[in-house]
């Protein structure tokens, strides 16, 4: 796969019965290393000024998440295990916990595809399950169609 990739993140959390759902389309780079594959792309929230930059990286039962700039982190999904860590924010700090109940990860010429689904504590109280699907395309093959 090229460096230059277009990058998607779809997630879900259901919440007492009720399902949220985010999805967020990016360019990003891509790179392998030692059996290791990073993503790195830069995030805008809106209304706050700066930009996060997120590093994903993938083995094969393992992803980390690693985000620095507005809001701070080191989040580690690991099959059948639980990970706590503390999520540094602008208004407070935050302890989140990641229990990780599958991490599946797909390796195709022109895609990578992880599919992990996790339960999440924040402060030590369970608040959702979860699922975040991040899927990854050399940029100059992405079909990207919106619709509205």
């Amino acid at each position: 796969m090229t460096r230059d990739v277009l990058i998607s993140i779809s997630g879900e959390q259901m919440t007492d019965g009720e399902t949220g759902d985010i999805e967020m389309i990016t360019t990003g780079d891509y790179f392998e290393k030692n059996g290791k594959h990073y993503i790195i792309y830069d995030e805008i929230t809106d209304g706050i000024e700066g930009v996060t930059r997120n590093t994903i990286k993938v083995l094969p039962e393992r992803m980390d998440i690693i985000k620095r700039g507005y809001g701070q982190t080191q989040m580690l999904f690991e099959k059948n295990k639980k990970h706590l860590t503390c999520y540094a924010t602008p208004v407070g700090d935050l302890m989140i916990g990641i229990n990780t109940n599958q991490i599946l990860v797909e390796e195709q010429e022109d895609l990578l595809r992880i599919d992990v689904k996790y339960s999440l504590d924040i402060n030590y109280e369970h608040v959702s399950e979860c699922n975040i699907v991040v899927a990854v395309r050399p940029r100059e093959h992405a079909q990207l169609h919106l619709y509205g």
